[in-house]
């Protein structure tokens, strides 16, 4: 991890130590990473104006960019970047400076933008644009560009919520047991 992993200001991500980090991705400054996440190849996360935290089995899947808003005289606390526990974040998605609870699945090519609040248990489709400081409510689908309130969730659907980052803690296990 020395070339994926580096401070900025004097600020060196902080990673527990059963997080899969990939050679190929940037990690740099104000980034927490919690316990059995994943990040995987080429995902840039950058904690220079503000800070970046990812809760715990949470996934952050190849190319995607996570980045933050600085803070400013309009906006004191700009936008940090939250995302919660079991959070799969699909390939090539860009979360920038929001907020996203518990249980979350991005689809792939997803952009989540500045000030979004996104609650607990839900699913945003593949290629869905959240435009800035929208509230995604609990249990439902969104989709399109700009994004829709689709439906709610089946129980099939919020069960594989949970189940996606699971997935990912076995995956990034064998990846990890493969390295030792």
């Amino acid at each position: 991890m020395k070339n994926t992993v580096g401070s900025f200001k004097g600020i060196f991500p902080s990673i527990d130590k059963s997080v899969y980090i990939d050679a190929s991705c940037r990690i740099v400054g104000d980034v927490k990473i919690e316990k059995d996440s994943s990040v995987w190849p080429l995902v840039a996360a950058r904690g220079d104006v503000n800070k970046i935290r990812i809760g715990a089995r949470s996934n952050i899947q190849d190319g995607s960019v996570l980045h933050v808003t600085r803070k400013s005289e309009k906006n004191p606390d700009g936008f940090p970047l939250i995302i919660g526990d079991d959070v799969t974040v699909g390939h090539k998605c860009m979360l920038h400076g929001c907020q996203l609870g518990n249980r979350i699945l991005v689809g792939m090519g997803a952009i989540v933008m500045d000030g979004v609040v996104v609650e607990d248990d839900v699913f945003i489709g593949a290629g869905t644009l959240v435009p800035p400081n929208k509230r995604l409510e609990s249990g439902f689908l969104y989709v399109g560009n700009p994004m829709q309130k689709k439906r709610p969730l089946n129980d099939a659907e919020m069960a594989f919520l949970k189940q996606s980052a699971v997935n990912y803690v076995v995956l990034k296990d064998e990846y990890l047991e493969e390295a030792n």
